[in-house]
Order: C-alpha cells, then sequence, then structure tokens
C-alpha cells in the first residue's frame, strides 16, 4: 500500500473489526477494505452500499456473470489484482460459461459502446457493476494493492458469503445510489476542495496525475507516489485519487447511458 494512512489510519471501531477479522481468519485484512473504510464518509460508505446493490441485489444476471463482469473489466483496465480476486469470484459465485448471448452483447458494449440487443433494464445493472470495479480497478492500481498469503482464498469467500455487505456500525446509512457518490466524492466538503476534486474527476490536476489515474492507472509507480508525496499531504493525495477513478467510472457510466436512452 503506497499510503501509510490506509493502512494505520482507520477510526478505533475500523482498527478493531479489522483486529477480530484477522483474529479469526488468521489472515490479515486485505487493501480493498482498508481502503473503503478509511474515512468511510467521504467514499466508502456509500460506494459499499452500492457494491451489495450491484454484486448481490436482484439483477437479470446471476452472481456468477456479475464476477464475469467484474473480472473482464479488470483484465481490460490492467489490474492483475481485482482480475485475480474476481477469476476465483467466478469459481466461487458460478462460472457462467458457457456465456449467455446476452453477457456476450454487454460485454462488448462495456468495452466499445456498441449497442446491445439487451433489454435496457439490464444493460444498466451491468454499467453498475462496471462502474464499482472500474473505481476499484484504478485505486488498487494506484495504491499498489497487493495479495498476501491467504487473503485470496478468505477474502472471496468472505465477499461471497456476505454479500459484499460489511456490518452497518462500520459505514452508516445510506441507500448506495451513484447520485451519492458522485456527491461525497465530488461535491460534499473534504481535505480538499470541491473544485479541486472535480478537476481530478476530469484528469486535470497535478500534471499528469489525476489523467493517468483515468487511463492509464496501471502505469503509476511508486516513484510516482514518493513524488506526490514530497508536495502534498497524503489525505489530498488520497482524495485526488479516488475523484480521478470516481469521474472516468462515472463518465463511462453517463456516455452509455446516453447511447442507451437514443
Amino acid at each position: 500500500m503506497r499510503l501509510t494512512v490506509l493502512d494505520r489510519g482507520h477510526r478505533l471501531h475500523a482498527r478493531l473489526f479489522f483486529g477480530f477479522t484477522e483474529l479469526v481468519s488468521r489472515v490479515p485484512m486485505s487493501d480493498v477494505p482498508k481502503t473503503l473504510l478509511y474515512r468511510p464518509d467521504f467514499f466508502g460508505a456509500v460506494f459499499l452500499d452500492l457494491s451489495a446493490k450491484a454484486m448481490r441485489g436482484p439483477s437479470f444476471w446471476t452472481a456468477g456473470e456479475r464476477e464475469y463482469i467484474a473480472m473482464r473489466t479488470a483484465e481490460r483496465l490492467q489490474c492483475p489484482y481485482c482480475a485475480t480476486t474476481h477469476t476465483e469470484l467466478v469459481q466461487i459465485a458460478g462460472d457462467p460459461a458457457p456465456l449467455r448471448p446476452e453477457l456476450t452483447a454487454v460485454l462488448t458494449f462495456l468495452d466499445d459502446l456498441t449497442p446491445p440487443d439487451v433489454p435496457a433494464g439490464a444493460v444498466v445493472e451491468a454499467l453498475h457493476v462496471s462502474v464499482i470495479w472500474q473505481v476499484v480497478n484504478r485505486l488498487a492500481n494506484a495504491f499498489g494493492f497487493e495479495l498476501l498469503p491467504g487473503q485470496l482464498e478468505s477474502g472471496t469467500r468472505s465477499l461471497h458469503r456476505f454479500g459484499y455487505r460489511f456490518p452497518g456500525f462500520l459505514t452508516g446509512p445510506g441507500e448506495g445510489t451513484l447520485a451519492e457518490l458522485r456527491h461525497a466524492v465530488l461535491e460534499a466538503p473534504a481535505r480538499t476542495p470541491a473544485e479541486l476534486r472535480q478537476a481530478a474527476a476530469a484528469g486535470d490536476v497535478w500534471g499528469s496525475y489525476a489523467a493517468t489515474v483515468r487511463t492509464a492507472s496501471h502505469r503509476i509507480t511508486d516513484a510516482d507516489f514518493a513524488r506526490l508525496k514530497e508536495e502534498h499531504a497524503e489525505d489530498e493525495i488520497f482524495e485526488v485519487t479516488v475523484a480521478a477513478a470516481v469521474g472516468a467510472a462515472l463518465d463511462h457510466f453517463d456516455t452509455a447511458h446516453k447511447i442507451l436512452a437514443r
């Protein structure tokens, strides 16, 4: 993990949850919960609610098909951490092979925005899955997520068993909508000005950094983060990175939604 605050900057209730989980599982807490439960009022709370609905709520797509969409998204964004995780989750949730024609069509749509011959509601549900993992893939690449021994098996089984839900005392209330996500990350008060986060969402801040998060997060290196830390506090880097990742995912969703509405 390239930001110290994501390893050791959590509130007491999150630290207690991590400690209990590690005691029971005998496996260190993985980087995804560490990131999403760091300052959940800024980003993680609404994002976790949205994730649970997209990945395990009622849907045209089976759980295995949604994990397959997540896996393909990770491959497209060149995120080895998420590709490995969702390859495992496909097997746990139910491998959809051979793929339904509807799934093949929607995967093509997510890649190149070619309108699919699939019910519009099903396409929107797939787009919500895509939004979730476009964000996580970019954060995993930028923040340098790593899988430690035991985390793949323990983490994926826990995600599937609990339906991507975390205890409410860790996240607080929320409906898990894209509008809430947009507001929390790009508009609500935070450590950085909303104008800076909105510029990051468009890829226009800190030289090429925000743009790289948006378009080629796999190219970000430890050296890039070392340079950022010389000029910016870790909380500023966290917020700008999240804003860039969320902005890219929401732009893809908005563009796709407009195509469906034609």
